[in-house]
């Protein structure tokens, strides 16, 4: 399964999902499209958004830290 996260450093959502993502055993790639111009160029294609954190789940795209969404795609319990 491949799961990307794009963030900013001070986004307190894209914290949560990180620690989600943790707790979960669910191994990710981040991508900081505040510093990382292609990364952000991509979450918008992705998503049509600017906002953080937008999460890739093998091409199911979720906006914001949506835990009910990340655990029915993961196939995780929401611990």
């Amino acid at each position: 399964m491949s799961v990307t996260i794009y963030t900013t450093p001070t986004c307190a959502y894209c914290k949560m999902a990180k620690e989600f993502f943790k707790k979960n055993e669910v191994k990710y790639e981040e991508k900081d499209v505040a510093i990382d111009e292609k990364a952000r160029d991509e979450m918008i294609n992705k998503s049509g958004q600017l906002g953080v954190p937008v999460i890739d789940v093998d091409g199911n795209i979720v906006v914001g830290f949506d835990q009910a969404e990340l655990s029915r795609l993961l196939h995780v319990g929401e611990k």
